[in-house]
């Protein structure tokens, strides 16, 4: 049985994500090919990622869905790959519970589902192979979400969204230490959403109560702030990255691993002797 707390327990964890697809926004086509992708990955583990998460579907802004059976060719192979090699849990990036299904067969132990149970096997297929569980936020789909997105109060309504899915993912059997949630940045949300969403972190981890995965990596709200080339996103990946772990997240989902690696060590650090300074 997963737990999270084998990964977000004293100190947070970094999830390297290993696309397998040709359309990804940032690293799109560079790891199609199943060597380059398990060459990928286990390098992502040197550099201090403590899960690897394979997807096969690019959910970029505009995206076409995958067909099942081409989303299942990419990520299986590299899965049981990684599966075996890697000496780290593996997640499946899916909305598919048939692919989720075949991946945690083939070895994966977390199921990062960006659509939140949109398929209605997903959270059975979770709860039988007792795997973690990633539910996330978007407002839409991938095809249409930065279509006008709009939020009364998007911390409120991304709150209240995750709450209604983690007592789904529960009803269904997946254990409570089993389950994460992301609040989705970039996901059917502007700029403004995505810092209002980090400005207000604590807020939300304190609602919902179970571990919170972060994923800023490279997105467009970054460059919004800062410029738009990959030196700049890594940049502000690495502060929002801090900024979200600082503010209770447990997890952060990056492309870069060793610089987000290196400064939440050195960020633990720093606490442990703050800490013994007040005590």
């Amino acid at each position: 049985m997963f737990a999270w707390s084998s990964l977000a327990g004293e100190r947070p964890a970094v999830m390297g994500i290993v696309n397998v697809t040709p359309d990804s926004f940032s690293d799109g086509g560079r790891y199609l090919d199943p060597d380059a992708a398990v060459a990928h990955g286990l390098a992502l583990v040197v550099a201090g990622a403590d899960v690897l998460d394979v997807g096969g579907e690019s959910t970029r802004p505009g995206a076409e869905p995958v067909a099942e059976a081409e989303e299942r060719r990419r990520v299986l192979p590299v899965i049981e790959r990684l599966a075996a090699d890697a000496g780290v849990p593996v997640s499946v990036d899916t909305r598919k519970a048939s692919v989720a299904a075949a991946a945690l067969v083939a070895g994966a132990t977390i199921v990062n589902d960006v659509a939140a149970g949109t398929d209605p096997e997903m959270f059975g297929v979770v709860a039988d192979a007792g795997a973690g569980l990633v539910v996330m936020h978007m407002q839409g789909e991938p095809v249409t979400m930065q279509q006008s997105p709009h939020y009364d109060d998007v911390v409120a309504e991304v709150g209240d969204f995750l709450l209604a899915r983690l007592e789904r993912a529960r009803s269904a059997g997946v254990a409570d230490s089993a389950l994460c949630v992301d609040p989705g940045l970039g996901f059917g949300k502007t700029a403004e959403h995505n810092l209002t969403l980090l400005a207000r972190l604590r807020e939300l981890v304190a609602r919902v109560e179970v571990p919170v995965l972060v994923g800023p990596s490279r997105k467009s709200f970054i460059a919004n702030s800062l410029g738009d080339d990959l030196l700049a996103r890594d940049d502000g990946t690495l502060a929002t990255s801090v900024w979200a772990v600082d503010h209770g997240a447990r997890i952060v989902r990056v492309h870069e691993v060793r610089p987000i690696a290196d400064a939440l060590r050195l960020l633990d650090v720093m606490h442990e002797l703050d800490a013994a300074a007040v005590a």
